[in-house]
């Protein structure tokens, strides 16, 4: 061997032990990130910035823990979504965890398909109690957490704070009734000449439900299905009447607007509102982002209102859950828990609700910087989270666990066009009692229920 050799070859064995425990660990690193940690795939319904924003709360989990590893595949709408997991249920491409809406709750729970996160909250001694009562409560059934909630709204009001200063007008109280409401919108009609129309409510079957809620009233039997499985609707009810009597009072003195119904129906109320034609509207408490961003004008909420002689019960939550699918093996479900256990952390909740308009539902997320920031810059959206804060949880705020929720919203609104249009509002129930009956009847019978 020449002595240049003997100098090069311990060189090369010396720089191939340099590279394999270079490369070497780099590939034991990959494969671990990779191989040896749990996958959770996890199917959600969240599209745009929210998606964006799911994303980040993702990563943060999949950042703070090496044993799983969260897969997030967007499934389209809710009604899509809801199809695909009862369709793939038992087979390999279900979700471990998956987020579905609040009036599919009732369906999912009665498809077997799901593991109670309640078994994990047992296992762990999870406490709950900062979390929503409200929110936590729609839920839950007999007891027992089925699933725990995440994308939460609720219903507010929101007015034009700069028209009513303009037209020396008092704003309504935080937590206002019908004729609180009526009060405003009649004087922003007539101070304003006509020019901006007082309000408006959306024919959507979500806020005639909330202003039961809010009355402290329910629309199905079984106390609204949390007893038991509803077997009968009565929409034909005082408060009903009284909610609708409120609209057609305003809708007869011209300071009401109707922006009809389906899907360009919020839209077409939110640019209205946007551009001085309207001062008064309901909407989901997620629209904060949309109303603060490019807006000339102070924005003004208030809770949902309540009738005259009645206290505000506080109203039900809107948005979706996350569920764990019983069709996975246990290590898998438990990671589907930790990563649920993860977004309901305080910091977590902040931070989605200041990127989404979603409500944080931990208590403790009020004390974060993160919403004290916020606040500060917009104190107004401090409103909806007090909003559920101040309502106790009882039958009657806690949603309608029912099967056909998406016929039942259909019929409603169908109530609702028939009186803003000057139809007999009792002949409107009547008719929307008898179809949704009708049809509950025919699920319960498929179904297998009495």
């Amino acid at each position: 061997m020449s002595k240049y050799k003997k100098l090069v070859m311990p060189l090369i064995a010396v720089l191939g032990i340099l590279l394999v425990a270079i490369f070497g660990h780099s590939l034991s690193v990959k494969s671990a990130d990779n191989h040896d940690r749990i996958p959770i795939v996890f199917w959600h319904e969240m599209g745009g910035p929210s998606e964006d924003a799911l994303e980040k709360v993702v990563d943060g989990f999949n950042k703070s823990q090496t044993k799983y590893k969260v897969i997030p595949k967007y499934q389209g709408t809710y009604d899509e979504a809801i199809q695909k997991i009862l369709q793939t249920h038992n087979t390999s491409t279900s979700p471990a965890v998956f987020q579905a809406f609040d009036i599919s709750t009732a369906q999912m729970l009665h498809s077997g398909y799901t593991t109670p996160v309640q078994n994990f909250i047992d296992e762990d001694n999870y406490d709950v109690s900062k979390i929503s009562s409200v929110a936590r409560a729609f839920y839950a059934n007999k007891g027992k957490q089925q699933a725990m909630p995440f994308n939460t709204s609720q219903p507010v009001l929101y007015y034009n704070a700069s028209l009513l200063k303009k037209y020396n007008i008092t704003p309504p109280p935080v937590s206002p009734s019908y004729s609180d409401i009526t009060r405003v919108a009649k004087e922003l009609y007539e101070k304003s000449h006509h020019k901006v129309k007082g309000m408006t409510v959306q024919v959507y079957g979500w806020f005639l439900e909330q202003a039961l809620a809010n009355a402290n009233a329910q629309l199905a039997n079984n106390n609204d299905g949390h007893t038991g499985n509803p077997t009968k609707v009565s929409i034909n009810n005082p408060d009903t009447v009284e909610f609708l009597e409120w609209i057609r009072e305003n809708i007869k003195s011209g300071d009401f607007i109707d922006y009809g119904s389906g899907a360009s129906a919020g839209a077409n109320q939110t640019a209205g509102f946007l551009s001085d034609k309207v001062g008064i509207f309901i909407q989901s408490s997620a629209s904060i982002g949309q109303l603060t961003k490019n807006n000339k004008n102070e924005l003004g909420i208030t809770y949902f209102p309540h009738p005259d002689n009645k206290k505000a019960n506080g109203v039900a939550i809107g948005g979706a859950a996350l569920w764990i699918s019983n069709d996975k093996p246990k290590d898998v479900q438990r990671g589907a828990f930790e990563f649920i256990k993860y977004t309901l952390k305080p910091e977590v909740q902040a931070q989605w609700q200041k990127s989404t308009g979603y409500l944080a539902l931990n208590k403790d997320s009020q004390k974060t910087s993160i919403l004290k920031d916020l606040y500060a810059k917009n104190p107004e959206s401090k409103v909806p989270g007090q909003q559920l804060a101040t309502a106790k949880a009882n039958y009657s705020n806690s949603g309608i666990l029912m099967e056909g929720m998406q016929l039942t919203r259909q019929l409603e609104e169908i109530a609702m066009e028939t009186v803003y249009n000057g139809g007999d509002i009792k002949k409107a129930l009547d008719t929307a009692d008898k179809n949704i009956n009708d049809n509950l009847t025919q699920l319960n019978r498929a179904n297998g229920y009495k």
